[in-house]
């Protein structure tokens, strides 16, 4: 019997784009020929509730007197929300724009109690389009209604989780296990419908049920436990983000009264594995070969990983499918003013993968130990442009996240020219570590290649800490790449973490301080604090006490099993500076209250930072980073002489002329290049400048061979130049060649 697979994302993750995970298995499935159908039941269960069909039946549980004064004028107002609803969502889905107009007068749409936050953010609005206003606010509606339902309809509800406290350090399933016996929820029925549907369409063999977070594990198992319950026969298996880390030491089997199968780690052989076991005629009693799958044997679970079979390589894994997927149901919204998280909210994008794994894979808090990020193993960056263009072909889509743990700087630089050796119009951004690799030239590179932004861990702003994280970046190396992305035009945001083991209360302080000039130099955008949690499989987490930092419970669950609950030997509460350190983030993204004293912003004595008040200025005036991680002068001296060289612009228009003096004459050239904003001149010597022109048309973008194949570099220039000419050294410290390197000549 030949399989058919049904993949779905159970309920919630994002509103405005797929999580990938389905789309990647479903593309490797089909480099196997096996039949898949995938869904993201998150964005429908949104769809269905949030329209007039889904808000008519709500009623608040208990009678509207129960209810908070929120709540009771919500209810009042209930058919406003159910009049405008429809078109709302549409509006938010792309297909309803006039909308905006009528939104912006604030006399459309009922306000309740998160609009009171508009006075404050009335001075944000300045800086927005129509377009963006109307979708903040038609945000904030959504949120409200989403409060009521919350309050007074199901208490587990949001936007991008569903009933996330039972998943999360669930050690017990007992909770979890209790719910699952209760009748379903009024969103759980809607849940429940909408897979009662495809489940008769599509008649699977086997139900996969990826869970990335634990906003997604309760409805993973309540849709498993309706399959389970009406058709037997199907098998189910859970894979993804949760039970790769949360699930390693499972041994409850009441999880198996949902699942036959729970793969850990990569899903494409374990997959695999389970597909030629459901189609073996008769299927066998038992799991024969398995990999990293969990499944219940003589009443004990039992983990299998028998396969002699090697797990497959990134080249071999296929483009990631986004068929099925109802891409244009989705819907934008825009939170809060800042503009990394608008990437994460608004907008489709398709998500790709440059790495398997980190290159790094040393932060102490990181779960270094687990395959996900352990084995690194890139892709070609022939091949994800590939991809791209397969994507772009099927999604119509031309934005692009890559989803990596920290892409790899050589392999960003190789993706940013393959791209434009095609010359592909895509827009992208991805996650990674700030590294002295990332120089004023890689940086404009990326940016001409559609890079808008990227994100990375600057952690806690310490260099004690940083090198105690091993994170293997400095303060003032941050510093320095966040300014050549930010001059280069390409966006960043920074993860800023507290309460690290062994932190003080001075370099908490001290940290803010750093964040806060970084912010004020203008070379960070945007940022988020994060408070420190340990975790089983980070070096912190497994080996605690050369952290500082004690267990407070060595007992080991039988079903979740990932976050540890601690004691920091310093004794220090970090939770009392989480609002702070947040209220300060917030207002220094918005580029105000520099000026603040750093006590201003918490209610308990701190003491003053020892951070100099020009330590951020002082280290950008330093010399920039060249390619090798040493400094270069102001005209770009010590250029490594296998530095690749590569001409971003175009052909120059030419014009010869001669030039006297003193009775002598010769030849000149003057070249005029255009780029998108304006032009500009240079002249040289008759024979020099025909070398120029010559050596741009080879090293020109354009041109460049494909990825993998060597480029010219330096020292190979250099060496034709000398062929033919003299003192290449001040021809390339020269006025036309600065003036080149201003418009995109680039040394990388």
């Amino acid at each position: 019997m030949k399989p058919k697979l049904f993949l779905i994302t159970p309920p919630f993750t994002q509103l405005n784009t797929p999580y990938p995970a389905t789309a990647y298995i479903k593309g490797f499935l089909n480099t196997k020929n096996i039949e898949s159908v995938q869904a993201d039941l998150g964005i429908e269960v949104i769809l269905k509730l949030f329209s007039k069909e889904g808000l008519r039946p709500l009623a608040p549980k208990g009678g509207i007197e129960q209810c908070s004064d929120n709540a009771k004028r919500i209810f009042a107002l209930w058919d406003e929300y159910i009049k405008t609803i429809d078109s709302v969502i549409a509006f938010l889905q792309g297909k309803n724009p006039t909308l905006a107009l009528q939104i912006c007068q604030e006399d459309f749409l009922p306000e309740a109690s998160r609009f009171a936050q508009l006075e404050e953010l009335d001075w944000a609005f300045g800086t927005m389009g129509t377009q963006d206003k109307a979708k903040h606010l038609a945000t904030l509606y959504l949120e409200d209604i989403s409060d009521f339902i919350v309050e007074c309809v199901d208490e587990n509800f949001g936007f991008s989780r569903y009933a996330e406290r039972l998943g999360r350090s669930a050690n017990s399933f007992d909770e979890l296990y209790g719910a699952l016996q209760q009748e379903p929820t009024y969103i759980d029925q809607i849940l429940l419908s909408i897979l009662k549907d495809r489940i008769e369409t599509i008649q699977p063999t086997l139900f996969l049920i990826s869970v990335p977070f634990p906003g997604n594990l309760y409805s993973a198992f309540r849709s498993a436990q309706w399959v389970k319950k009406h058709y037997p026969n199907i098998k189910i298996a859970m894979g993804g983000g949760f039970p790769n880390t949360e699930l390693r030491s499972l041994s409850d089997a009441r999880v198996f009264e949902f699942f036959d199968y729970i793969t850990l780690d990569d899903g494409e052989l374990p997959i695999e594995l389970l597909c030629s076991h459901v189609a073996s005629s008769p299927p066998s009693e038992g799991l024969g070969e398995a990999k990293r799958t969990f499944l219940l044997e003589d009443g004990k679970v039992v983990y299998k990983n028998n396969s002699t079979k090697p797990d497959y390589k990134q080249s071999q894994v296929g483009t990631p499918d986004y068929s099925d997927l109802l891409l244009d149901k989705y819907i934008s919204v825009i939170e809060i003013v800042n503009p990394m998280h608008r990437l994460w909210s608004d907008g489709r994008w398709n998500k790709l993968t440059m790495a398997h794994g980190c290159y790094w894979g040393k932060c102490t808090f990181c779960d270094i130990s687990l395959d996900y990020i352990k084995v690194y193993e890139p892709v070609a960056a022939s091949l994800l442009c590939d991809r791209m263009e397969e994507m772009i072909a099927q999604t119509g889509e031309t934005g692009f996240h890559y989803v990596d743990e920290a892409a790899p700087p050589a392999l960003m630089r190789a993706l940013a020219l393959e791209i434009l050796r095609r010359k592909l119009a895509v827009t992208w951004w991805t996650n990674i570590r700030f590294e002295k690799s990332f120089t004023q030239d890689l940086c404009l590179l990326l940016k001409a290649s559609g890079c808008i932004a990227v994100s990375g861990g600057l952690e806690v702003a310490s260099d004690r800490l940083l090198k105690l994280i091993d994170k293997g970046v400095t303060v003032e190396q941050v510093a320095k790449v966040t300014r050549n992305f930010t001059e280069a035009g390409v966006m960043v945001h920074a993860y800023l973490m507290y309460g690290y083991p062994t932190q003080t209360v001075q370099e908490t302080v001290d940290s803010l301080e750093m964040v806060r000039q970084l912010f004020e130099a203008g070379v960070l955008q945007s940022g988020f604090w994060h408070q420190f949690a340990m975790t089983a499989h980070s070096p912190v987490g497994m080996f605690p006490e050369q952290f500082g930092a004690v267990k407070e419970t060595e007992a080991i669950g039988t079903f979740a099993n990932n976050d540890i609950n601690f004691i920091d030997s310093t004794g220090i509460d970090h939770d009392k500076f989480s609002f702070g350190l947040k209220k300060s983030l917030f207002n220094f993204m918005h580029g105000i209250c520099f000026d603040y004293e750093l006590q201003d912003w918490f209610d308990f004595k701190i003491p003053k930072t020892k951070i100099g008040a020009d330590f951020i200025f002082d280290a950008l005036q330093e010399s920039p980073l060249t390619p090798e991680g040493g400094t270069k002068t102001m005209s770009g001296f010590n250029i490594k002489p296998t530095a690749k060289i590569v001409w971003l612009g175009g052909k120059p228009t030419i014009e010869t002329f001669s030039k006297s003096k003193k009775g002598n004459s010769w030849a000149m050239m003057s070249l005029t290049f255009h780029d998108k904003k304006e032009s500009f001149t240079i002249q040289t010597n008759k024979s020099e400048g025909e070398w120029l022109i010559e050596m741009l048309q080879k090293i020109s973008v354009s041109n460049i061979p494909p990825s993998g194949a060597r480029g010219l570099s330096f020292q190979d220039i250099k060496a034709d130049f000398e062929l033919q000419l003299e003192d290449f050294e001040l021809f390339w410290y020269s006025k036309p060649v600065n003036t080149l390197r201003e418009f995109g000549l680039l040394v990388l």
